[in-house]
């Protein structure tokens, strides 16, 4: 078997390479926006949870950017509809779940 990293592999759909990369990007002009959606799905995959908590400054630190162009994402993000955020308090750790719209839901 041909290994090449040692590290853990996290897939991302295409359609956010295809698409909202190109998107948010070019049409939007906010690459930012892009790099925090990566950060939340990369989150996300690793919990393996539908929700997950992180402060302002955890996404600053996972993104390399600003805590202000970090919050400007977010609300670019949750504007676009791609992601949701739930706060228990207005002062309490956001709580992000991605919005992932193209994929279609399997009826039961």
């Amino acid at each position: 078997m041909l290994r090449y990293s040692g590290m853990q592999h996290i897939p991302i759909d295409e359609y956010v390479i295809n698409v909202l990369l190109p998107d948010l990007t070019g049409h939007d002009r906010a690459p930012t926006a892009f790099l925090v959606y990566v950060v939340l799905w990369a989150a996300l995959y690793r919990e393996e949870q539908r929700r997950v908590a992180l402060s302002l400054q955890q996404l600053s630190e996972g993104t390399g950017l600003s805590k202000t162009a970090v919050q400007n994402a977010v609300r670019l993000l949750k504007r676009r509809g791609l992601i949701r955020v739930f706060k228990t308090r207005p002062t309490a750790v956001p709580e992000y779940e991605l919005v992932r719209h193209w994929v279609r839901r399997r009826s039961r």
